[in-house]
């Protein structure tokens, strides 16, 4: 492999992600107090043997920039912090080389070539353009993204929520080496390294969010800077746009909260997570199920309670779960290609934080999932199967999920249950 020399952080990252670095106020402190100016060439930092590596404070600011954007409250940036430190030492030329899988491992989070390709073509992580040249790996905010993308997975592996120390050390040792002794020493380092970093409230980036109450529907204003992708607008087709002004309902609460066409804010709880009012929730649901045919009747207020469920109502998604309705990509793509919906284009991982699409796929994969292997469903089959999979269900056990389900329907509608019968039809 060719060598790669950085000498800047502009040999290293796109414009758009130094300016987000000059906003983060830490990291422009630093930066000023070392001489660099903003429209200038950012010197690297450098180790005694001419490496170039990431302080600490520019570290947390990548970290947190990726996660604000991609995975808010679904990955911790303490842990990748933590885990930048133990991989490479916050190196971003760092290369190690495994004699008996033949993986390289590249930049601060060592990701191989062979995972990006993965992330990227299955996993529709695209976000960054990774090219032929696995070169590009090197460049920190991709590497980082990969790696939270990668740990976004563990987090879910085979649709059980896992713990922190089973994402460390499959990180660490792949899923085989996740509960072995080999990885032990690992995660023991892992938390002693977590524990001495610094605050990361200078970032903005918390563990997780605050639900948002029931009547909670404007922005608040702030003069802090505003979220990526804050508005409506930047989320969501003109038509789709066009129908929610059209809807009485919403319309009502827009014009009430100051909104003005082409700028529609999303509202946003204390730490500028984006949410949707149960009023949007259940428009996006009406508009997606009364526009496309091949989704057969499948209620609104079911799919919207299932929202509650597995988002809060959250855009960005909650854990390990993506978008409104948690849809991961695999499962969006194969009924996008194989299952005929083809109401909405999923070209990435990123398309699922758009309330429309993950609310129509989230809708289609509930169709499926009533007609699953040819016999007609219950709607507790159709939950269960939804947020555990079709081979997990018990329906001899009523169990917690459904009653939490019944729970958010009921802010919903007052449902007439007919005994044995598939209410979702």
């Amino acid at each position: 492999m060719a060598s790669v020399s950085f000498k800047y952080w502009n040999d290293c990252v796109d414009p758009e992600d130094l300016d987000a670095m000059w906003m983060e106020p830490d990291v422009r402190a630093e930066w000023i107090d070392v001489g660099e100016t903003m429209g200038s060439k950012v010197h690297l930092s450098r180790d005694p043997d001419g490496q170039p590596y990431l302080t600490q404070t520019e570290m947390r600011a990548v970290a947190g920039i990726i996660v604000r954007r991609h995975f808010v409250s679904q990955i911790d940036s303490d842990m990748l912090c933590a885990i930048a430190e133990l991989e490479s030492d916050r190196q971003p030329l760092a290369t190690s080389y495994n004699k008996k899988s033949e993986d390289v491992k590249m930049g601060i989070m060592q990701i191989s070539p062979r995972t990006s390709e993965w992330l990227t073509r299955e996993l529709g992580y695209r976000a960054y353009q990774v090219a032929e040249d696995p070169k590009f790996l090197y460049k920190p905010f991709l590497n980082v993204y990969l790696a939270a993308a990668y740990l976004k997975w563990i987090s879910n592996y085979d649709q059980k929520e896992r713990s922190e120390e089973f994402m460390v050390r499959a990180y660490k040792g792949s899923i085989k080496k996740a509960t072995h002794k080999s990885t032990l020493p690992y995660w023991r380092k892992y938390l002693s390294v977590k524990e001495s970093l610094p605050s990361r409230k200078a970032f903005g980036v918390g563990s997780a969010p605050n639900v948002p109450s029931s009547s909670a529907t404007a922005v608040s204003q702030s003069k802090e800077a505003s979220p990526v992708n804050a508005t409506w607008d930047s989320r969501t087709s003109g038509e789709d746009m066009e129908e929610m002004w059209n809807h009485p309902d919403v319309n009502k609460e827009w014009t009430k909260s100051g909104e003005r066409r082409g700028n529609v804010r999303l509202s946003h709880d204390a730490e500028k997570h984006p949410y949707l009012s149960r009023v949007e929730l259940r428009a996006v649901a009406e508009i997606i199920l009364a526009k496309h045919s091949n989704i057969k009747g499948v209620k609104p207020t079911v799919v919207c309670a299932v929202s509650e469920m597995v988002s809060m109502r959250f855009v960005n998604g909650v854990g390990q779960r993506t978008g409104l309705m948690g849809i991961d990509y695999p499962t969006a793509r194969w009924l996008y290609k194989d299952g005929g919906y083809k109401g909405y284009m999923v070209e990435s991982t990123e398309d699922l934080t758009k309330p429309f699409v993950s609310m129509y796929f989230g809708a289609a994969y509930m169709a499926w999932l009533s007609q699953y292997e040819g016999r007609e469903r219950t709607l507790q089959f159709v939950v269960q199967a939804y947020l555990s999979g079709p081979q997990n269900v018990n329906l001899q056990e009523t169990g917690p999920l459904w009653m939490k389900f019944e729970e958010a329907l009921s802010r919903y509608e007052e449902t007439r249950r007919e005994n044995g019968s598939c209410i979702i039809m």
